[in-house]
């Protein structure tokens, strides 16, 4: 898969006045975008335009919105930076995806997910790595469910087919799980073609999905 040309994100930041983190941040910002590697810096201090986060929900600061990104707390340059190059990537959004989902920040991670549905791809690229952590794959199954019968959902069955023939017999199971979610026609030969897997879980899930697919 192609990586995307990296482009300088936008980057919104507040800060308080007594917060003892928030300078060297907002330094760090500021060298970033005299560097190209922020396009424009917008910054708010919360004690003198509360109803900004308000707004935005937010209650500590720093809190960094960098691109479609969010990150909150003390970082260093180095992570800005880091960060800064996956802004806009489906490889950066699918590591962006990983931290909330570590971190237990599963709402979050559906929050952003609905509010981005370019980022399914980025779903189906951790979908398809077995390696993934269990409190990940956990995550990702929450994600799934709430995307259930969705129009997001519905464009990822082709790329779900190609991951029934994952030589993970877990990616698989899950492929023929999410799509059954997808309430899509186009998923039923798909789910199909599953009940001839040597896996017996994995024909098992299958004929349940074909269920939720003939009762959609």
């Amino acid at each position: 898969m192609a990586k995307a040309m990296y482009h300088s994100p936008d980057v919104l930041i507040l800060i308080g006045t007594h917060c003892p983190h928030c300078p060297s941040v907002l330094a760090a910002l500021a060298d970033m975008v005299k560097q190209g590697e922020v396009g424009k810096l917008e910054v708010v201090n919360i004690e003198a335009r509360p109803e900004t986060a308000a707004a935005l929900g937010v209650r500590s600061v720093p809190w960094i919105r960098m691109g479609n990104f969010t990150l909150t707390g003390l970082h260093s340059k180095g992570e800005l930076q880091a960060w800064a190059k996956k802004a806009g990537s489906v490889e950066g959004t699918a590591e962006y995806l990983v931290e909330l989902l570590s971190s237990g920040q599963v709402s979050d991670a559906v929050a952003y997910v609905k509010q981005h549905p370019e980022s399914i791809e980025a779903l189906l690229q951790l979908l398809g790595d077995a390696q993934q952590k269990i409190n990940v794959k956990v995550g990702l199954g929450v994600i799934f469910e709430e995307l259930e019968g969705s129009e997001m959902l519905r464009t990822a069955v082709d790329a779900l087919g190609k991951l029934i023939n994952n030589p993970s017999v877990e990616v698989r199971a899950d492929a023929c799980h999410y799509l059954g979610l997808t309430h899509a026609e186009k998923a039923k030969p798909l789910l199909e073609q599953c009940l001839l897997d040597d896996d017996e879980a994995v024909r098992e899930i299958a004929g349940d999905s074909l269920e939720v697919l003939a009762e959609a």
